[in-house]
């Protein structure tokens, strides 16, 4: 068991576009679940990413808002506590830095465009499913991707079974990359993700995304990063 707690590395400002995407995804969630489960139902039906739709659309029978806008507020959807509370964990320890880096604005657009384009390679992957796809991963995926290039010795305290270590990010965002990269593959095979399964293609094109960006970016000139 591996578990990400916290990073050892310092900003320079403060993160106000990363905290109100966590707080934006929480009061959406709030939201979720006050509602009762027939409104809750046709909530994640509505704003959840559906790949069929995109197949509708191109043949003439759903408008672009209806197959193209959840790509957008799917993002802040969450299936559960154990999802949303991953996820923000997740962001919190290497949202702050890539804000940092990129400068609050061009972040929020970062952020949006990495959670678009990995919620279009879910679709491609699962061409013709009718199962919702929702969740902040595929974005934050692209935050881990741009902190492995930004940020690979920047050590990250890791809960391994029972003890703290703190481990490189390089070491900690690579495991996590290939581990979502072997399930995806094998997604391709057994159409798992079709059933029902995570979105692992969507995590892998977020990541992939984030380092694209941040390696076009280059790196930040500092001691340790």
């Amino acid at each position: 068991m591996f578990i990400p707690l916290k990073d050892e590395n310092p900003r320079a400002s403060f993160p106000v576009v990363n905290v109100l995407l966590i707080l934006t995804n929480i009061a959406v969630f709030v939201y979720e679940i006050s509602l009762p489960p027939r409104a809750f139902k046709a909530f994640i039906l509505a704003d959840a990413t559906v790949p069929a739709r995109f197949h509708a659309f191109l043949a003439g029978h759903m408008g672009f808002e209806s197959a193209f806008l959840p790509l957008l507020t799917s993002m802040f959807l969450h299936s559960g506590i154990l999802h949303i509370a991953g996820n923000m964990l997740f962001l919190w320890i290497f949202g702050d830095n890539v804000e940092d880096y990129f400068g609050h604005l061009p972040y929020l657009i970062f952020y949006i465009f990495c959670g678009i384009g990995s919620g279009l390679l879910h679709v491609a992957f699962n061409w013709g499913s009718t199962v919702p796809a929702l969740g902040a991963s595929g974005a934050i995926s692209g935050v881990m991707g741009a902190y492995i290039i930004l940020f690979p010795r920047e050590r990250i305290l890791t809960l391994v079974f029972i003890f703290l270590v703190p481990i490189p990010a390089i070491f900690i965002l690579g495991y996590w990359f290939v581990i979502q990269f072997l399930e995806a593959i094998n997604t391709v095979d057994t159409n798992s993700m079709a059933a029902g399964g995570v979105a692992v293609w969507a995590h892998v094109g977020g990541f992939i995304l984030g380092m694209l960006v941040a390696g076009l970016a280059g790196r930040p000139n500092r001691d340790g990063a």
